[in-house]
């Protein structure tokens, strides 16, 4: 393939791709033009269905001239004979013939052409049924297509709607409450073990001060016995 035949098919493709785009983005657009192309081809669909009735009256008035003059050449037959004029009876007989083969062929197409006429004027009704229900399915398909933008738009807006700047806020109080409570705690257990160290302190104290009084109470005792003792002696 040539460098300019691989160009081309590119471009079409570049062409094709955008082509797509817009029509998906678009949809009325393509539904008006199926639309657009339907009722042209309704138009050509029922200019040929005209014709066809045309050919159809035509024969029929054919028919009816020929079935006409047949009558006439069945009366002027038996006349001519009468009158012995066999001469104008064989022509008038000769003319018969003809315009019986005649009619049995204008007959025999205006049968073809009534039956074509018949399926085309069906295939018009049954092509403009087409067309309503082709644009009932763009008016579906196109309010479908606003609802499904509507609902988008709804979980747009509500997934918009985050809650994680509160979450956070929330969880920054809780935090912040948390460690106040964790102060409060850590305060306390101070205060209970200075307290406590306090008490044992006094208990301690006090327990020195008992055995330092007893302490004091036997040796007053001791020397008094002591004294005692030395005063017997003297």
């Amino acid at each position: 393939m040539g460098l300019l035949a691989r160009v081309v098919n590119m471009l079409r493709g570049f062409f094709s791709a955008a082509v797509e785009d817009v029509e998906r983005d678009n949809p009325e657009i393509v539904y008006q033009q199926a639309i657009n192309d339907r009722v042209a081809q309704h138009q050509k669909l029922l200019g040929a269905v005209a014709s066809i009735v045309t050919l159809r009256n035509k024969l029929q008035r054919d028919q009816k001239a020929k079935q006409r003059d047949l009558a006439e050449l069945g009366a002027q037959i038996p006349m001519a004979v009468q009158e012995g004029d066999e001469a104008s009876a064989l022509v008038l007989i000769e003319r018969k013939n003809v315009l019986t083969e005649e009619l049995a062929e204008v007959e025999r197409e205006l049968g073809e052409v009534s039956r074509q006429a018949d399926e085309a004027k069906a295939g018009l009704v049954t092509f403009q049924a087409e067309i309503e229900k082709l644009k009932a399915e763009r008016d579906r398909m196109l309010a479908k297509r606003e609802q499904a933008r509507a609902r988008l738009k709804i979980q747009e807006q509500l997934s918009g709607l985050s809650t994680q700047a509160e979450t956070r806020a929330l969880d920054a109080v809780r935090e912040s409450i948390h460690k106040l409570e964790a102060k409060a705690d850590v305060s306390a257990e101070l205060q209970g073990a200075g307290m406590g160290a306090r008490l044992r302190q006094i208990k301690e104290a006090t327990g020195s001060a008992s055995a330092r009084a007893e302490l004091e109470a036997i040796k007053r005792q001791l020397a008094a016995q002591q004294q005692g003792g030395a005063e017997k002696t003297l």
